[in-house]
């Protein structure tokens, strides 16, 4: 073995023993985060990847996957609101040392993960045209959407328990094996995808279906490596079957912490998938406009929630170890690096915001149309940082009620009478529509920044 190898091993069991409570802030948070960013970013890329050779196919293709896409992301961010109780517990434990309980938590996200995944596949599975119907799409459009959405959300169990080992990991402070373990899996995704959507060398033709099974058996395979893992003590914390029972009372702690969250995810993707049907009335060219844009809106934030993430693990455990000021410290570090690197993306939106567009699409209508919502957008990406790393470290800290009421402000009940209202009394058209989504998010930063500087957060038991 070389001195190199020796050096690296070490190097991994100090991250694997290091206390996120004691030491730099601003070490700890970039040491935490940018694992989390690039697990998140590749798990967001996956429904990119699937579009970017989908477009291949037509517009109609670009548009089903896309709307099919929102309703998947839906699926995922309900189940990172349901892990929001299990992160917030096993942060808790793992800043009081106290490994036994974070195991047993863990255990019994193990049953909510299933529960939740059986109900999700039985409902993409018999009702994907009727959903996609909702929102006066073209029947051509539905068709390739069913396709796609059908056969992912069959693979749910693949997405809920990846994602729950994915965030056991992150809250117990081991970032680095999940992302080692995503970039794997999505690698492989990124090797399949075409061959099964084009039929490329042995494989058949299948089009939009082809695409949603590459992801699912890319996943799958990522999911068993991190299960192993976990249950080898290969990762900070060592998972046990050991005394497994179902235990209502851990498993209402969690789900009483992620209730809130969950509406408030519930409530972000009907906005999303409401903004849709806002958009159908326009044309087929502007769902796949709007399509993009979430797309790249998905990328934009990701650096954001990689940071949000991270400052939430930092906040539970310093909350754990009794250090609430040092937590908070954490989260307002995190809101400076993430607003740093949004200043940055908007002057990339704004000097090539063709060439972008044009990295999905070479329709000219369609590149037309996405530019112009593509400079909109940037009007509300400065608030991201206060949005989305505020809303994580709220649910690192177990109080997550805040983040329903803000949620309902910023995707309900201010974007969507707006959306009403702007294409046709204000004279805007189709971009009164986009308008409207980018004032919720002006509307969410200040609720989260005024909510966050009262501290209540700080005294939540759990």
């Amino acid at each position: 073995m070389t001195d190199t190898d020796v050096s690296k091993k070490r190097s991994s069991r100090t991250y694997l023993t290091r206390d996120w409570t004691k030491g730099s802030i601003i070490r700890n948070l970039l040491s935490l985060s940018w694992p989390i960013m690039i697990s998140d970013g590749l798990r967001t890329v996956g429904p990119t990847i699937d579009m970017i050779w989908v477009g291949k196919l037509g517009t109609a293709a670009v548009a089903g996957v896309g709307v099919s896409s929102m309703a998947i992301l839906a699926v995922m961010v309900g189940m990172m609101g349901l892990n929001a109780g299990m992160r917030a517990l096993i942060a808790r434990f793992m800043g009081a040392s106290d490994t036994e309980s974070a195991n047993h938590v863990a255990q019994q996200s193990l049953v909510v993960s299933a529960v939740y995944a059986a109900v999700i596949a039985l409902i993409g599975i018999l009702y994907a045209e009727p959903i996609l119907s909702l929102f006066g799409l073209e029947a051509d459009v539905i068709t390739e959407g069913a396709a796609y959405m059908r056969i992912t959300f069959a693979g749910t169990a693949v997405l809920s328990f990846g994602m729950m080992a994915e965030g056991i990991m992150q809250s117990s402070g081991d970032a680095v094996t999940p992302m080692r373990i995503s970039v794997f899996y999505r690698i492989l995704h990124i090797a399949l995808c075409p061959f099964l959507i084009f039929g490329w060398w042995i494989f058949p033709r299948m089009g939009v279906s082809g695409a949603a099974i590459s992801s699912i058996v890319a996943q799958g395979l990522g999911m068993v490596i991190a299960l192993l893992v976990l249950y080898t003590g290969r990762s900070r914390l060592r998972l046990s079957m050991k005394n497994l029972c179902i235990d209502f009372k851990t498993i209402w702690r969690m789900v009483r912490i992620a209730i809130p969250i969950s509406l408030a995810m519930v409530e972000r993707a009907f906005g999303r998938l409401a903004f849709v049907w806002l958009m159908a009335p326009f044309g087929t060219v502007a769902v796949a406009a709007h399509s993009i844009i979430e797309r790249i809106e998905v990328f934009l934030t990701t650096p954001a929630f990689g940071f949000g993430r991270g400052g939430g693990v930092l906040v539970g455990q310093n909350l754990g170890a009794r250090q609430p000021e040092r937590a908070e410290r954490s989260a307002w570090m995190a809101v400076g690096v993430v607003q740093g690197i949004m200043v940055i993306a908007a002057v990339v939106l704004l000097v090539w915001p063709e060439p972008i567009i044009r990295f999905f699409s070479t329709d000219p209508e369609l590149v037309s149309s996405g530019s112009i919502f593509l400079m909109i957008m940037v009007a509300g990406i400065f608030g991201v940082g206060f949005d989305c790393v505020l809303s994580n470290c709220l649910a690192g800290s177990g109080d997550t009620l805040p983040t329903m009421f803000v949620t309902l402000l910023t995707m309900v009940a201010v974007p969507l009478p707006l959306g009403l209202i702007l294409p046709d009394i204000a004279g805007l058209g189709v971009y009164g529509v986009r308008w409207a989504i980018v004032i919720g998010m002006i509307v969410g930063a200040i609720g989260y920044t005024l909510y966050f500087r009262l501290g209540r957060w700080k005294r939540k038991m759990i």
